[in-house]
């Protein structure tokens, strides 16, 4: 792993001798290169207010980069670089793709020139092997041709076989030169200006007032949905994290049931219209997230298996394999239609500006917790409702209903503090264990169908797999009524 310093120079700063900074380690001097960049983004520069770069340089063509503006959660796999071979121009149809979730249906266009003039001083070891660089950027941009700005930044990076100390010891003589501290603001902000670092459309880091309105919370709570979807938005169209999939539905069913739940606050026909929508969405990432979990289970049965059945396995794997691919093409194919970026669009605005009525105009400690009590309710019906030896599809739905007094009181919680989240812990345990049982019917429902149309050593195969997954369910089924009466203490929900 690499080991970087940033530093910024003066006017007049002048690169010192690096010969002898580290016994054993030569330099050399590389001639100069001018670089030509060319930055796209919407007209309101949606891409920089993310911290997100597409960007066309001389030497190395077309670059997407997503940084971690949004602190709040860890960064999606998707985040780095992602480089694509096309002409300069038009971006190419893949880096417009990979950034989609953030400019959505807005016009992308060129918004900075830069023309940076490198100068480069390799660093290798006795025997001429490279261990990193020193990297000296005077930076131009470029505003219709004429020069609007200037900045020079120096940039230090060493390998990880590079003697250990290499890159503060080259930090250290850049300093005792005149060098000073890094300015961490990327070049294209630089150039753009302090629009650049205003806050993206949507961020999950809403700070609610200290006596918020009910509409306060519910908006908080559909902005952190939304930023939730399209941060990991990139990674679900990329394909190589089923993490991303899985965050982008719950975010689906986050917004869909808090549209749900706090209806009462909202306008009716914007809410029905945003929760159909979202449906259709959460429909096609489950197709590929309900695969993802079937194969990891799968994957995870077959190492209890016999050596001997293990080849067999993987050939019922590799059916499963074709399932999840017909799965994403079809999510693929959704992600790129118009339909789902102007989708976006409607839920970035509802994360800025939902319709609320005035009732949402309320105290949300007193507006609020009332609202819980209706999926609680739904909740309590469905599982009275049920046989001494319930069907498995009652069962989902009992999970279901649990989901969604979950999310309402995860919801309000920070209203609420203390007895929303344990109220939400407890009724999380009911959804989890109802949701093993749940992946192991599913998945023994699915082998029962490999079993009906292969060859005898795969109907084998199939029927002991089977039979782990029927221990599963049965001792979920054991579970969860011990789980569902430590949900339903009274005392868990006096607050609603």
């Amino acid at each position: 792993m690499s080991s970087r310093h940033f530093l910024s120079s003066p006017p007049g700063f002048h690169l010192p001798d690096l010969r002898d900074v580290v016994d054993g380690v030569g330099v050399e001097t590389v001639e100069p290169t001018t670089l030509e960049s060319t930055y796209h983004d919407t007209s309101d520069l949606r891409l920089a207010r993310a911290g997100a770069i597409l960007r066309y340089r001389s030497d190395d063509g077309w670059l997407v980069r997503f940084t971690d503006r949004d602190t709040s959660t860890p960064a999606p796999p998707a985040h780095g670089d992602h480089r694509f071979d096309s002409e300069p121009g038009r971006p190419p149809e893949d880096a417009l793709d990979l950034v989609r979730a953030l400019v959505r249906t807005a016009r992308v266009v060129p918004v900075a020139r830069l023309r940076t003039l490198r100068r480069r001083v390799e660093l290798h070891d006795e025997i001429g092997k490279p261990l990193g660089e020193v990297v000296d950027d005077q930076v131009t941009v470029l505003d219709r041709g004429r020069v609007a700005a200037r900045f020079r930044e120096l940039e230090v990076e060493v390998d990880d076989a590079a003697p250990d100390g290499l890159a503060d010891a080259v930090a250290t003589r850049l300093v005792a030169a005149g060098a000073g501290p890094s300015d961490q603001t990327p070049k294209v902000v630089r150039a753009l200006g302090w629009r650049a670092l205003e806050p993206p459309d949507v961020t999950s880091l809403v700070r609610l007032p200290p006596s918020p309105s009910a509409g306060d919370v519910v908006r908080a709570a559909l902005a952190a949905s939304v930023a939730q979807l399209i941060a990991h938005d990139p990674g679900v169209r990329l394909g190589d994290d089923p993490e991303d999939v899985h965050q982008a539905r719950v975010a689906s069913r986050r917004l869909r049931s808090s549209l749900r739940t706090f209806r009462d606050l909202l306008d009716p026909d914007w809410t029905k219209s945003l929760r159909t929508e979202l449906k259709g969405l959460g429909r096609e990432l489950g197709g590929v997230r309900d695969t993802d979990v079937l194969l990891e289970r799968l994957r995870d049965r077959v190492e209890r298996l016999g050596a001997d059945d293990r080849d067999v396995a993987k050939r019922i794997i590799n059916r499963l394999l074709e399932r999840w691919d017909t799965a994403r093409s079809a999510l693929q194919e959704t992600l790129r239609r118009p339909g789902y970026t102007e989708l976006l669009d409607r839920l970035v605005d509802a994360a800025r500006q939902p319709a609320l009525v005035p009732e949402a105009d309320g105290p949300a400690e007193t507006v609020l917790p009332p609202l819980v009590s209706r999926p609680w309710k739904h909740l309590r019906r469905t599982v009275e409702e049920l046989d001494i030896d319930p069907p498995d599809h009652a069962l989902h739905e009992v999970r279901i209903r649990a989901k969604h007094c979950r999310y309402a009181a995860e919801t309000v919680a920070p209203v609420v503090g203390k007895p929303a989240r344990a109220f939400a812990r407890a009724v999380e345990d009911l959804q989890e264990v109802l949701g093993e049982h749940q992946d192991a019917v599913v998945a023994e429902r699915w082998l029962r169908e490999v079993a009906s149309d292969s060859d005898a050593p795969e109907i084998f195969v199939a029927g002991q797999l089977a039979g782990l997954e029927r221990s599963d369910i049965e001792r979920t089924r054991d579970a969860w009524p011990e789980v569902w009466r430590k949900a339903s203490r009274k005392k868990l929900r006096q607050w609603f």
